[in-house]
């Protein structure tokens, strides 16, 4: 199994950016992808999830209305676009892959990827 994270970058406050998650050696229609995020000195927070159903939940208030996942099935990918980003945005983003209903614990992950760099100028 192999999650590779990309499209992060450096951006200015209030720009967007759209973050892939490629899923290779599982399937999404068995597999919940997340997406979390770490800042530094600071723990994993999950960020949002979609279900093998298509159900997406966004969980800090801090992003919603502003973030937004969603997958193309047919390229095995997830998508994590962020809009209006603001330097709090500033971590590492990494997507993980799991079997069990979404949850907001890195904890319910069996399968992670590497993260990807986003970096929010003020």
């Amino acid at each position: 199994v192999q999650l590779q994270a990309s499209g992060g970058g450096l951006v200015q406050t209030g720009g967007s950016l759209r973050l892939s998650c490629a899923a290779s050696g599982l399937n999404l229609d068995y597999h919940g992808i997340g997406w979390f995020r770490q800042a530094p000195g600071k723990e994993h927070e999950g960020v949002s999830c979609i279900s093998t159903s298509d159900g997406r939940i966004t969980y800090p208030e801090s992003v919603r209305g502003r973030f937004t996942i969603s997958r193309d099935i047919t390229k095995n990918t997830v998508y994590l676009q962020m809009n209006g980003l603001k330097p709090e945005d500033t971590a590492v983003y990494s997507c993980a892959a799991t079997r069990r209903l979404c949850s907001q614990s890195r904890y319910e992950y069996e399968f992670w990827g590497q993260g990807t760099q986003v970096t929010v100028s003020s």
